[in-house]
């Protein structure tokens, strides 16, 4: 389902896939995010997405005009992953909800693996 506004002037659709984008933009600047995770779930298997497909490693939903983002990451080895999630929710729910208009209502964070950063 997409995003939807009414303003004065007519609607405003936001499709899911451009805010899947942008949330991805986000999460990939946050410190302790190495990139996102694309899972296959045939064979369970995690790999590092390029930052061309970062939308790959996220969902979104929107109910009632309220986002709920899940986010399928890997961190960096070493950092608190409590404090990785935190800033991350941080960054992309204030950030998201000034871009969309939009109330984000839950942010679910997967940690898919681990790498060492050089």
């Amino acid at each position: 389902m997409k995003g939807s506004m009414n303003t004065h002037m007519g609607n405003i659709v936001i499709d899911t896939e451009v805010i899947a984008q942008y949330a991805g933009s986000v999460a990939t600047e946050c410190f302790g995010i190495v990139g996102m995770a694309g899972v296959n779930v045939k064979d369970g298997l995690v790999r590092l997405l390029k930052k061309e497909s970062v939308a790959r490693g996220i969902s979104v939903s929107v109910r009632n005009n309220k986002l709920t983002i899940d986010f399928h990451v890997i961190v960096a080895y070493g950092v608190s992953i409590i404090a990785v999630s935190d800033n991350l929710i941080d960054s992309v729910k204030y950030k998201l909800e000034a871009f969309t208009g939009m109330e984000v209502e839950k942010i679910n964070i997967f940690v898919e693996g681990v790498r060492v950063i050089d």
